[in-house]
């Protein structure tokens, strides 16, 4: 019998084929290909109020989602937004879970992946970031490039993400526009090519430059919940009354500066990640929204091949492939559902079809798959790579797992990253240990937070473990809004985890400083948490045998190895 998966779709003999690592042949489907050049999924980085929940909601209201766009900081009267789904975002005004939002904006589908911006959950945006094929970075124009953007960058930049950068707030008192691109490139290391120029800054901002054609497009009004219309004229053509003497002439010795001495764009060299195309605007006037989104379309590359262990999957292969990416547990509290956020990397999606889960060896029929907008969903018949696809999930799925059709194939597992804050959580009420127990479980499933268990102790108690405190609130808020369970907390006084490559036995005889923990974690690879970075030097010293990893990246091909092993920890409440 012929190793040849058949295919979702048909093909001629004519079509082409890929070859995997073990010289079985694919075909390549002209019907997906032609999806794939239609789809740009990308996801949204930035520090915490730099205004990347507000672009989210603009894009969203030019991309025909949305009739009007709430402010993230609106008054009571305004609406919430539309990406901040969850109670705690609504209540406090940012971005605690990623949130996938699609529309359609001239003739091409956008999938874009809105992700936490506060550094707490810095490891669901990573996550989410392994889903995108391209990131937009959110500026702030008085701030410039803060700590958060920084770290998010690092992330795109390890797995060479092209990044657009978008500078907001244009329209408030800010730094001057050469000093933030000089600083984009001393702090990131990446050349910053500015695709439009602000005429004016602050209270004096009167519109963009367009540096291509010099064409100059002024804002006369203000609506920051509708579209904004602009009028364009000749930049040489301007005079004081669309803007003053000053702003006029310091905005043409910019744009001759930047035009004649700054770098040139180069697509290749953007989509390598060794340049950033930059836009400047206001999310929340609407400035510069339109003209953001018009380059972002033309810039930002459709869906590519992922590695896996059967080498390079092509997103044309006529057969379905995904990866789990972030799984959440109650996405409709009234349903105490759970639904996985699948990442289509090739192929045809249709509802109904059987798929192979390799982990578990199993075929899975998939009955109930969702296109997920916020909290809202409907089903989903069809999707492509690029596509985002919610699975009704009663428990086969676990993050980074691959789903696929015909040949068992594994993508590249989900880093760990180590965490920074470690507790016990404890159910108040006796008589809800079984709620908290079942809620805990799913929210750890999800990777809203991180557990081990202490190999050397008696009791076993599961240690909880997030990269930011503030996981550890929404955490003990969910399982009070959500299972009715309310929890007290014990802190311990670990600040950080490393992996350890070693069997049982060797763990158990590593040399360590006395308050070190040797543990487990949910997916059972040996780890050890430290009081200090200087306890984690110590082991280090003292064990030079083995490896300490800050950062637990594995590889498809040990997830093929590891098959149905890859499991949780057995633990107790």
């Amino acid at each position: 019998m012929s190793d040849t998966p058949a295919s979702s779709s048909p093909t001629t003999a004519t079509d082409p084929v890929q070859k995997d690592s073990g010289g079985a042949t694919y075909p390549l489907d002209p019907q997906v290909q032609r999806e794939v050049n239609r789809r740009r999924t990308f996801a949204i980085i930035s520090h915490p109020d730099a205004g990347k929940t507000t672009l989210t909601e603009k894009l969203l209201l030019y991309g025909g989602c949305l009739e009007v766009a709430g402010a993230v900081r609106g008054r009571k009267t305004q609406r919430a937004a539309t990406s901040d789904w969850m109670e705690l975002e609504k209540q406090r005004g940012i971005s605690v879970s990623s949130t996938v939002l699609t529309f359609e904006y001239e003739g091409v589908q956008v999938n874009l992946l809105d992700t936490p911006g506060h550094h707490d959950f810095s490891e669901d945006t990573y996550r989410t970031l392994m889903a995108a094929d391209a990131a937009v970075m959110v500026i702030d124009a008085a701030k410039g490039v803060e700590t958060q953007t920084e770290k998010l960058f690092k992330v795109c930049a390890l797995r060479k993400i092209p990044v657009l950068t978008f500078v907001n707030k244009v329209d408030r008192p800010g730094r001057e526009p050469l000093e933030l691109l000089s600083e984009i490139e001393e702090k990131l290391g990446i050349e910053p090519v500015a695709m439009y120029w602000p005429l004016g800054s602050g209270l004096d901002f009167r519109g963009l430059v367009d540096l291509s054609n010099r064409q100059t497009h002024l804002f006369d009004g203000r609506v920051g919940d509708r579209r904004v219309p602009f009028r364009t004229v000749p930049f040489d053509e301007l005079t004081e009354a669309d803007a003053n003497e000053r702003v006029l002439s310091q905005a043409s010795d910019e744009i001759d500066l930047v035009t004649t001495a700054g770098t040139t764009f180069d697509l290749n060299r953007y989509r390598s990640g060794d340049l950033s195309p930059v836009y400047f605007g206001s999310a929340l006037a609407n400035w510069g929204i339109e003209h953001f989104l018009d380059g972002f379309l033309k810039l930002c590359p459709p869906p590519g091949p992922r590695k896996s262990d059967q080498g390079l999957i092509q997103p044309a292969r006529a057969q379905f492939t995904g990866f789990v990416f972030k799984i959440q547990a109650n996405l409709d509290p009234r349903h105490r559902d759970r639904v996985a956020f699948v990442r289509i990397c090739s192929g045809k999606f249709e509802r109904e079809m059987e798929i192979t889960h390799p982990r578990s060896g199993e075929k899975l029929k998939l009955r109930r798959a969702h296109k997920v907008f916020g909290q809202e969903r409907e089903t989903m018949d069809e999707a492509y790579p690029g596509d985002i696809i919610g699975l009704v999930n009663p428990g086969e799925f676990r993050l980074g797992d691959t789903v696929c059709v015909g040949k068992p194939v594994n993508f590249e597992p989900l880093p760990q990253f180590s965490p920074e804050f470690f507790a016990v959580l404890r159910c108040k009420d006796t008589m809800r240990r079984k709620q908290f127990g079942r809620g805990l479980e799913q929210l750890i499933e999800e990777g809203a937070i991180q557990m081990f268990i202490d190999l050397r102790s008696g009791r076993r108690e599961p240690i909880l473990a997030a990269v930011g405190e503030l996981q550890f609130d929404v955490v003990r808020f969910r399982l009070e809004s959500e299972y009715n369970t309310q929890t007290d907390i014990e802190w311990m006084p670990l600040k950080l985890a490393r992996w350890v490559n070693c069997d049982e036995k060797q763990v158990l005889e590593l040399k360590l400083p006395y308050s070190a923990k040797v543990v487990r974690d949910q997916f059972g690879h040996h780890a050890v948490l430290f009081n200090s970075t200087w306890d984690a030097d110590y082991a280090v010293r003292e064990n030079p045998s083995f490896r300490f990893d800050a950062i637990r990246v594995g590889t498809a091909e040990e997830i093929a190895a590891q098959g149905t092993n890859v499991g949780k920890v057995p633990f107790t409440f």
